[in-house]
């Protein structure tokens, strides 16, 4: 790994768990048929998030159904780690970021997966999210746009996927925007309207009818402004952002196997069986969801949130579900986008496809290769702004 300048100064990872634990849900599963990537029903995508201020834009979603046959994952780790963080302001510099994404239906029968990407879906000063880093920097009143992006992974039906993708950015921007009593800071805020939002999305399922108690979804969702990253995460879909030459995760899957669920499942009296993988009473593979009523208060819509200060070493955030993350690891898919980039920005994009949906398109490939079983949904966004990306001379 490469040492960081020097400049360079620390700041903690913070990981905040919210919201009181609420009530109970389930997901069936089924075997499906195998046809060949050619096969494979999918949805791609890629776009330009400019850096200019504006409302919400038109919302790009990719959507499915499938009763899926969830995997188990090697026991969870809680997010705690120093990084670092450059004394200068990244979104002051920032051009846009473009991003790219895939959905596929893989190996599976039906589509659950849905996604979600809003440019601009709110607009606020600087130091509502984060600030700027720089000393004596001017731009922290400065308004500025703030860009939502959503990977859900249905399980028991598509319904609740759906329903997340079309609505989460929403609830969160009505969230945000309410007074909150004694906040300490933006943090705080954030921290609020991402467990509000989740509560509220997960009583919308219930009181509009959404679907039945027996379906559910994850949600792994990133907020993204000119200084900061802000991911909040349901279930066991997963974000990591590429720095320098460091792969580093954002979220911590939720497993019914991690230690700290694990003790909190049993604590409610629950049970986790080993049922092709840690299951929450031999049904559901992951320990927390939106929907799932009939497996609470063992289920729970609670999110795990994260900050991330922007570097200029910051490359993408890649956001996918576990249809990915069966069949690599971390390092793996930061490895391949980071070669995929740097090579593709030489380009200056010949063929008409952005780096960012390069990736995007390259790691689906991947993971159909390697035989994942389940539905695949990549977002990739790329980080670095147009004006740092040197053409080739």
């Amino acid at each position: 790994m490469e040492p960081l300048p020097e400049e360079q100064e620390e700041q903690r990872f913070h990981r905040v768990d919210s919201l009181p634990e609420p009530g109970l849900t389930s997901a069936s599963s089924s075997q499906s048929s195998i046809p060949s990537a050619e096969d494979s029903r999918s949805t791609t995508s890629s776009g330009d998030i400019s850096g200019a201020s504006g409302s919400s834009s038109e919302i790009l979603t990719a959507e499915a159904v499938v009763l899926r046959l969830l995997e188990p994952a090697p026991t969870g780790q809680e997010l705690d780690l120093t990084v670092t963080a450059r004394k200068n302001c990244v979104g002051m510099n920032n051009k846009g970021v473009t991003w790219g994404f895939t959905s596929v239906i893989g190996r599976r029968r039906e589509m659950e997966d849905a996604i979600a990407v809003i440019p601009a879906f709110m607009s606020h000063k600087c130091d509502h999210v984060g600030g700027c880093t720089a000393h004596g920097s001017r731009t922290s009143a400065e308004i500025s746009p703030i860009h939502f992006f959503g990977v859900y992974d249905g399980h028991g039906g598509s319904r609740v996927a759906k329903f997340c993708a079309e609505r989460m950015h929403g609830v969160l921007a009505e969230e945000w925007d309410r007074e909150v009593v004694g906040s300490s800071g933006w943090q705080r805020r954030w921290e609020v309207a991402f467990s509000s939002s989740f509560e509220r999305a997960d009583n919308e399922v219930l009181t509009a009818a959404v679907a039945p108690e027996m379906v559910g979804s994850t949600a792994v969702v990133v907020v993204l402004s000119g200084c900061q990253i802000i991911t909040s995460n349901c279930g066991d879909s997963r974000t990591v952002l590429c720095r320098g030459t460091e792969t580093i995760p954002l979220t911590v899957d939720q497993k019914p196997d991690r230690q700290d669920e694990l003790l909190r499942i049993e604590r409610e009296g629950g049970r986790v069986i080993n049922w092709n993988g840690a299951r929450v009473f031999g049904v559901l593979a992951m320990s927390r969801a939106i929907g799932d009523r009939y497996l609470r208060p063992w289920i729970i819509p609670v999110p795990e949130i994260t900050f991330m200060t922007r570097t200029d070493e910051d490359e993408c955030l890649i956001l996918a579900s576990d249809g990915l993350w069966d069949v690599m690891t971390n390092e793996e898919a930061g490895e391949v986008a980071r070669r995929l980039l740097r090579r593709r920005r030489r380009s200056l994009m010949a063929d008409g496809v952005s780096p960012a949906q390069g990736v995007a398109d390259n790691l689906t490939e991947i993971a159909i290769r390697r035989n994942s079983s389940d539905n695949i949904s990549i977002i990739v966004v790329d980080l670095k702004s147009k004006g740092k990306r040197q053409p080739r001379q």
